[in-house]
């Protein structure tokens, strides 16, 4: 009977640590959505790029549109070597 009760306690125990745990509140409401940022975002950048002719450096625009794509744009294309 002993061996019983020493079982018996820490099941009771962790039985009433399991049930106000799951007491508590388990969904989280938020109104309102993401305020997200619809604006434009521009990037400049350099790259070299070599052809038949030549090698060249181009200055190209990255424009970041708020839907996701991005549209590229060549500003000006400089010859560096033959």
């Amino acid at each position: 009977m002993l061996v019983t009760s020493v079982i018996a306690i820490p099941s009771v125990e962790a039985k009433t640590a399991a049930v106000t745990a799951a007491a508590g509140p388990q969904i989280r409401v938020q109104i309102g959505g993401r305020q997200r940022n619809r604006r434009v975002r521009t990037v400049t950048r350099t790259r070299i790029v070599r052809t038949r002719y030549g090698t060249f450096r181009e200055v190209y625009r990255i424009a970041y549109l708020p839907n996701g794509r991005t549209r590229t744009t060549v500003i000006s294309r400089t010859r560096i070597r033959r």
